[in-house]
């Protein structure tokens, strides 16, 4: 049986007796949020998470787990769907792991595979991919024309060899490849490679392109944690706005609004420490380029998934309900195609 959205809401507790329950099972989290309310026609809201996380390392080696205590071990299917319990997540965009070079194919097919079983509200992926190498057209040769497969993401070494190869012509040559495909391409870099991926963008303006995690900004340069270093976040909070504006200033780029969660200090944070960088991707691109992404479970390094998503909620609580629907499911559809 394929994952349908009722299937999805009755499995996650939000249909019971056949009567939509909707947000009313929300759990209040304990912590930061505790005692926050639910802002009001929540539940006039489904949930497309365009950054979802899955990977069983018995399959797939990722190098960056070293050391990492909490991420590092399985997390599959089932550990998103207890996640998700209770939410109106009604469809998920996998996003990419970070494997080794050997293990690209190997991810690809898995994550298809998933699609396929129609067991989750998995229905699309971003798979990884090397686009600053010339064996990339080779490779994504392989997907061409696979429903599945809505783009590619690279995330390059913060490293000055990390900057060349993405600001290379062969990057753009195959970034163009991409847009001539119909793929897309996430952005995942430094907050300082920001404006220069103006450049990347200028020279694809046929590819359709992703910010991720609001351009990496780091929720610590911002607000009350801000204050306390001074001058130096000041000048980071400025770079970063000029980068975000710069970029938004593009039609081909859409920005997620996710991954400034998983920086915050979990037990001392709440949506207004969130709020500046929000609220700024939010109107830098519009109500029509924005898309909500879980990030999990990378998410967990600073708070749960549904923390994350009630604390966006708190935050966009006064803008429209249209808006809002845009923001969680509405553009993701459209964007990713989902249908």
């Amino acid at each position: 049986m394929k994952w349908t959205r009722r299937r999805f809401l009755q499995a996650a507790g939000f249909i019971a007796g056949g009567v939509a329950s909707g947000m009313g099972r929300w759990r209040v989290p304990a912590g930061s949020l505790a005692g926050v309310s639910v802002p009001p026609d929540v539940e006039k809201i489904p949930i497309v998470d365009t950054h979802q996380h899955l990977w069983d390392l018995s399959r797939l080696r990722l190098p960056w787990l070293a050391g990492d205590s909490r991420l590092n071990r399985d997390y599959l299917l089932r550990d998103y769907l207890q996640a998700v319990a209770g939410l109106p997540v009604v469809k998920a965009v996998y996003m990419e792991v970070a494997v080794v070079d050997e293990d690209l194919v190997k991810e690809a097919e898995w994550i298809i595979d998933i699609c396929h079983r129609g067991e989750g509200p998995t229905v699309a992926a971003v798979i990884g991919g090397r686009p600053a190498s010339e064996e990339f057209p080779a490779y994504l040769a392989r997907f061409r024309g696979n429903p599945v497969v809505k783009g590619v993401r690279w995330i390059p070494p913060a490293s000055k060899l990390g900057h060349k190869l993405y600001f290379s012509p062969q990057m753009r040559a195959n970034l163009r490849l991409l847009g001539e495909w119909g793929m897309r391409f996430d952005i995942c870099i430094p907050p300082d490679w920001l404006a220069d991926a103006v450049e990347i963008v200028d020279a694809c303006p046929e590819t359709r392109f992703v910010l991720d995690h609001c351009g990496n900004a780091d929720p610590q340069q911002f607000g009350r944690w801000g204050k306390e270093r001074g001058e130096e976040a000041v000048r980071y909070v400025e770079r970063w706005k000029r980068g975000i504006d710069t970029l938004a200033a593009r039609q081909n780029v859409v920005c997620k609004i996710s991954g400034i969660i998983a920086r915050v200090r979990p037990d001392d944070w709440g949506p207004e420490d969130l709020a500046p960088i929000v609220n700024h991707c939010l109107a830098a691109f519009g109500p029509d380029r924005v898309m909500f992404a879980g990030d999990w479970p990378v998410c967990t390094k600073g708070a749960s998934l549904r923390e994350w998503i009630l604390a966006l909620h708190q935050i966009v609580a006064d803008r429209p309900l249209e808006e809002r629907r845009k923001l969680f499911h509405d553009n993701a559809v459209r964007f990713y195609q989902l249908g």
